[in-house]
């Protein structure tokens, strides 16, 4: 994986985050504070959610794409070939990035594991 590659999944990840962090800022009530016991301190967003969140993105970006080719298949009127096929190759890129995700975590959990005591 090249430089810019982890750059752009990097960029991905920390745009996600920003969501996450809004969207639960949006959420209203108060966040539980952390166990640290920093009250004053800005609500973490775990690793788990904005996980979540990428995996959701990543289905809703796949089924977008297929809805789209199952309406130019059917003819559907104002759906044109380089919309799908542009949603197609962003589904495809999305997916490839998660992959990479996936194999960077099995590589980290692997690798701690093997860690001597």
């Amino acid at each position: 994986m090249s430089s810019f590659q982890v750059d752009a999944v990097l960029a991905q990840i920390r745009s996600m985050q920003a969501q996450i962090s809004h969207v639960s800022g949006q959420a209203g009530g108060a966040a539980p504070a952390s166990a640290t016991g920093g009250a004053g301190q800005a609500p973490a967003t775990s690793f788990a959610a904005v996980l979540k969140q990428g995996l959701e993105q990543v289905d809703h970006t796949q089924k977008r794409a297929s809805e789209l080719a199952t309406q130019f298949e059917r003819g559907t009127p104002g759906i044109e070939l380089p919309q799908v096929m542009l949603e197609m190759q962003k589904a495809s890129v999305s997916f490839r990035a998660l992959t990479e995700v996936r194999n960077k975590l099995v590589n980290a959990y692997q690798d701690i594991m093997n860690m001597p005591i």
